[in-house]
C-alpha cells in the first residue's frame, strides 16, 4: 500500500506539471500581444507607455522561459496568481465558480449511469427489437455534439413546450436542460460499455450457478451479473467526470450559467495566463481525485480485487 500510494502520488505531480506546462505554451501560441490583451484588445488605440507599464507590472517583458519558470514557482507553493483582466486573486475567483460546475457535473454523470443502466438491461432481455433499438439509441446519443443538443433541447423543451427556461435559472428547473445536454451523450457511450458486459456476465459460470440454485431472472440481473457487468463503466467514471467538466464550457456558455467553463472562455479570449492555468488545474485535480475514487469503487464491487 505504501508503494502504491508512492506511485500514485508520483504520477499526480507529473500530471498537474505537464497540464501547466502545456497550458502556458498553448495560451502563449495564440496570435497577439498579451498586454495589449490585458487592456482591452486591439482596438483600445492604448499608448506605448501604457502596454510597457503592464508587461513590466505582470512580468511579460521578461523572456518566456524566465515566465514559465516563475508561474511554476508560484504553483509548487500554491499560488494561482492573479487575474491579468480581472485585477482580482485567481484562487478566490474560481472557488467561487467552482460549486456550479462540479454540481453540473456530478448531476450529469448521476443522470447519465441511469440512463446507461435502464439502457443496457432493457435491451438485453427485452429481445431482437429492443437490442437493435437500444443499441441504435445509444451510437446515436455516444455521437451527439453538446452545442447541437444543447440547442435541439432549448427548441423543444423552452420554444415549443414552454416547459423549461432556456437559459440556467436559479432552482432546480434551470439545471435540468444542462445536465441533460451533458448527460445524453455519456450515458450512450455508458450504455454500449454497460450492455456488452453484462451479456458476458450473463453467460458466465457464476450466472449458470446462480440459475443452478434456482435463483430468478431479476435476481440474477441485478445482484450478480449488473455487479459485474458495471466494473467496466466504473473505471470510466473517472475520465468521465473530466470530459463532463471539458464539456461544462459548451454547455455554460449556451445556457448562460456561471462556472469555471465560462470563466475559462473569457480568461481564453483576454489570454489571462493565470486564469486559464488555474481552471486547467483544478479541472487536473478533480480528474485524479475521480480516479482514485473509481478504483476505490471497482475494489468496493469486485471481490477479486480485495483478495488479491
Amino acid at each position: 500500500m505504501p508503494g502504491l500510494l508512492a506511485a500514485r502520488l508520483a504520477g499526480a505531480v507529473f500530471v498537474l506539471w505537464a497540464v501547466a506546462t502545456i497550458t502556458f505554451f498553448a495560451i502563449r501560441l495564440i496570435p497577439g500581444d498579451p498586454a495589449e490583451a490585458i487592456l482591452g484588445g486591439p482596438g483600445s488605440q492604448t499608448s506605448p507607455e501604457a502596454l510597457a507599464a503592464v508587461r513590466a507590472r505582470y512580468g511579460l517583458d521578461q523572456p518566456v522561459v524566465v515566465q514559465y519558470l516563475a508561474q511554476l514557482g508560484r504553483l509548487a507553493t500554491g499560488d494561482l496568481g492573479r487575474s491579468y483582466a480581472l485585477r482580482q486573486d485567481v484562487a478566490p475567483l474560481l472557488v467561487g465558480q467552482l460549486g456550479g460546475t462540479l454540481l453540473l457535473a456530478a448531476l450529469a454523470l448521476v443522470v447519465a449511469w441511469l440512463f446507461a443502466l435502464v439502457l443496457a438491461t432493457w435491451s438485453t432481455r427485452g429481445g431482437r427489437f429492443a437490442w437493435y433499438l437500444g443499441s441504435g439509441l445509444e451510437i446515436v446519443a455516444a455521437a451527439l455534439p453538446h452545442f447541437w443538443l444543447a440547442t435541439a433541447l432549448i427548441v423543444l423543451f423552452s420554444v415549443w413546450l414552454g416547459w423549461l427556461p432556456p437559459i440556467s435559472t436559479p432552482g432546480p428547473a434551470g439545471l435540468v436542460l444542462p445536465v441533460l445536454t451533458l448527460a445524453v451523450p455519456l450515458a450512450g457511450f455508458l450504455g454500449q460499455i454497460m450492455r456488452e458486459s453484462l451479456l458476458t456476465a450473463l453467460e458466465s459460470p457464476f450466472v449458470l450457478s446462480a440459475r443452478a440454485r434456482g435463483e430468478g431472472d431479476r435476481g440474477v440481473r441485478w445482484i450478480h451479473a449488473l455487479r459485474h457487468a458495471s466494473l467496466p463503466a466504473i473505471s470510466l467514471s473517472g475520465w468521465a467526470f473530466g470530459s463532463l467538466i471539458s464539456g461544462a464550457v459548451v454547455v455554460e456558455t449556451i445556457f448562460a450559467r456561471p462556472g469555471l467553463g465560462r470563466t475559462m472562455l473569457n480568461a481564453v479570449t483576454v489570454r489571462d495566463v493565470p486564469v486559464v492555468i488555474g481552471v486547467v488545474m483544478i479541472v487536473a485535480v478533480g480528474y485524479i481525485l475521480m480516479t482514485v475514487l473509481t478504483d476505490l469503487a471497482q475494489w468496493i464491487a469486485d471481490p477479486r480485487l480485495r483478495r488479491r
